[in-house]
């Protein structure tokens, strides 16, 4: 009894202390950021903004702009880091959060819809829209993840809505441009505020939330011991968990009020709080968890604000969002925790590989895949902003045709193309990376492939905007080939275990993703819609030679794949039989990865940033043809191509003369296809 007493008071010193020294270095970082500006301001001028006796210019601003930008940053901070740990101890998995569970999608779609239709909300009212939104959200990922496969299944739900919800929001951007100004910095979190109104009246909702949380610390606590625990000493776990994610949802909702979605703060803060609980034992506790979490958030939001303005000036504070160097440093810790964590399932959705299908079944497959591509084909070419009729085309091809349908031809054919090829192409890398992974719900977008490429696609075309096409294919060449040797690097560590690939890859693609945000606010901060159509996919003003890399990449990559799918068939077996049968697992992955990367590259150089192409193609030809990579890669190939030329028919045509951007639509599309494998596979489980 004396050795628990006296561990107590230990614990009790230790909490103190960390205590003292969190709210010293939150106060260091307060005056440090408040000083951080165009012009100096001394502690005299800090005092009459607070009392309100200032009268100058220079302190009207720091009462307008600086304070209120701190207080923002404080509360964000503080709801995020709360909202991160408490939805981390409900769902017993350290990788949700706000961002992992879309809450902040749903929030931010919800809030976006609102003023695409020119609605014009109160705070409140735009607090409890973004309420519904991120509730709604979590509630489909929460039931999602459920009931299997530990922490990734929570992620990749998390990760695949998220995605659908920004092609909405994406597409609400861009088609209600005016009345959506500046929602496209909002979107990435920004501290900028222009007064103390909107961060007053949410405060309140804040604090209940939060004191909320703090009252079912206890019933968190008894959670921890297991459902049937719990209930044994008469908590309710269904019910503790109904009101604790409806609590964690209201925090973000008012953070994304206030600053918009600031990524990843409720994934890290907590994770820097589990790192001093063997050290601090009474901080395991919820009661002194949670407010833990809230001050580490509040610590990770300040720091990235003070590092944003120090790194980049002033001025750059104002334009560029604080969530993209939140998102930088999230992914760095969703990596770290992906690296350091055992892979706690083998066999997550692996059922497309031991299909079996007839012969006649890959070829009438076959057959109708070649019918639909023909047919969309047809559709590409005649339908969009002007119509065709298919004899217009024949006296296009003839010669024959008046200056309007040649014009027509000569600008839509290079799109029709474009489309195919790269379809073709990201459909061909993800059958790939599913067969060197062992993972059907792999892909190279997910990976983090496609946004390596954007970023040394987009760092070229930014910094040298008169480059030539094969320089920015080169560029996006080495970013994709460098995303994917840290990918493959880091999860290798135990031979590419399928659940440590897909957190690495997601944790890679939200860094890139962030950066090529930052390159394009940093070069063009006023051109937000250049941004969307890059981060979208896009095949509008493409040439013919622009499409050339494609058709290369695809005409080396062809021939090399055909005579490699018998490897391919036992790399996707598992790490031993290829070994028995002397086949060098190493060299062999490493040579259709990178057969993979390059076809990924050409693809991205061509048509921008284009996701889940790479996975349902592959698995859609699983389903219909068996698991033979000889007869997964043409039927693979032919649906991405189908899937990418139909989406672009119908971005362009829609809407037309307006256009929406092929990647939008093929999020939106298979977005859905994605939830449906998890809650497939969930179902099998």
């Amino acid at each position: 009894m004396t050795a628990a007493v006296a561990l107590d008071r230990v614990g009790a010193r230790r909490l103190a202390l960390l205590a003292a020294a969190a709210l010293v270095a939150v106060a260091a970082l307060s005056i440090v950021h408040l000083g951080q500006g165009t012009a100096a301001f001394g502690p005299d001028a800090l005092w009459r903004a607070v009392t309100g006796s200032g009268a100058s210019q220079a302190d009207a601003v720091l009462a307008a702009s600086r304070l209120p930008r701190l207080v923002a940053g404080l509360v964000v901070g503080a709801a995020l880091g709360a909202a991160g740990a408490a939805l981390q101890s409900v769902s017993r998995n350290p990788l949700a959060s706000p961002d992992t569970l879309a809450v902040n999608a749903g929030a931010y779609l919800a809030v976006v819809a609102v003023a695409a239709f020119g609605v014009a909300l109160p705070v409140l009212p735009a607090g409890a829209t973004a309420f519904v939104g991120g509730l709604a959200a979590a509630v489909v990922v929460l039931g999602l993840s459920r009931g299997g496969a530990g922490p990734v299944r929570l992620v990749l739900a998390g990760s695949a809505l998220t995605l659908a919800l920004s092609g909405v929001s994406g597409m609400l951007l861009l088609f209600y441009s005016q009345e959506t100004t500046g929602l496209f910095a909002w979107g990435n979190g920004s501290l900028a505020q222009t007064g103390m109104g909107g961060v007053v009246q949410l405060l309140p909702l804040a604090a209940v939330a939060f004191a909320g949380l703090l009252v079912m610390g206890r019933r968190l606590d008894i959670l921890g011991l297991g459902d049937d625990g719990a209930a044994a000493v008469g908590v309710d776990p269904r019910t503790t968990r109904a009101v604790v994610v409806v609590l964690a949802v209201l925090l973000s909702a008012v953070a994304v009020t206030i600053a918009g979605p600031i990524a990843f703060v409720g994934l890290c803060a907590p994770a820097i709080v589990r790192l001093l609980v063997p050290r601090v034992p009474g901080l395991g506790r919820h009661r002194a968890f949670l407010p833990a979490s809230a001050v580490a958030g509040v610590l990770v939001v300040l720091t990235a604000d003070v590092l944003l303005r120090a790194v980049f000036g002033a001025q750059a504070g104002v334009s560029v969002p604080t969530g993209v160097v939140t998102t930088v440093f999230g992914a760095i810790v969703l990596v770290w925790l992906a690296y350091r964590s055992r892979d706690t399932s083998s066999n997550t959705a692996t059922t497309a590989f031991v299909r079996l299908r007839s012969r006649r079944a890959f070829v009438l497959a076959l057959v109708v895949c070649c019918a639909a591509l023909v047919g969309a084909v047809v559709a590409a070419v005649l339908l969009g902003d002007a119509r065709l009729l298919l004899g217009d085309v024949a006296n296009g091809i003839a010669g024959r045709a008046g200056r309007v349908v040649t014009y027509v031809l000569d600008t839509r054919l290079p799109r029709v193309a474009a489309a195919l090829l790269a379809g073709a192409a990201l459909a061909l890398a993800g059958a790939i990376v599913q067969a060197v992974s062992r993972n059907p719900l792999a892909e190279p977008g997910i990976l983090g492939v496609v946004g390596g490429a954007g970023v040394g696609a987009i760092a070229v075309i930014t910094a040298v905007p008169l480059a030539s096409f094969w320089a920015i294919g080169g560029a996006a060449l080495a970013g994709a080939a460098a995303a994917a040797a840290l990918v493959f690097g880091l999860a290798a560590r135990r031979g590419l275990e399928q659940n440590r690939l897909l957190l690495i890859g997601i944790g890679v693609w939200s860094g890139t993703t962030a950066l090529t945000s930052l390159l394009i606010v940093l070069t063009d901060p006023y051109n937000a819609a250049k941004a969307l159509v890059w981060l979208s996919g896009s095949t509008y003003g493409r040439t013919f030679p622009q499409v050339l890399p494609v058709l290369v990449a695809l005409a080396v990559s062809v021939p090399l794949l055909a005579a490699s799918t018998r490897r391919l068939d036992l790399v996707g077996l598992d790490p031993d039989t290829p070994r028995l049968l002397g086949v060098p697992l190493g060299r062999t992955r490493l040579g259709l990865l990178t057969i993979a990367v390059a076809l990924t590259a050409a693809a991205v150089a061509a048509v921008g940033v284009i996701g889940f192409v790479g996975l349902v193609a592959p698995h859609a030809a699983r389903s219909l043809v068996g698991q033979r990579n000889a007869r997964v890669l043409p039927v693979a190939a032919l649906l991405g191509a189908i899937l990418v030329s139909v989406a672009d028919t119908v971005g362009r045509t829609i809407i037309a003369p307006a256009q929406i951007p092929v990647g939008l639509v093929t999020a939106v599309i298979g977005a859905p296809y994605f939830l449906w494998l998890l809650y497939r596979s969930r179902a099998e489980s």
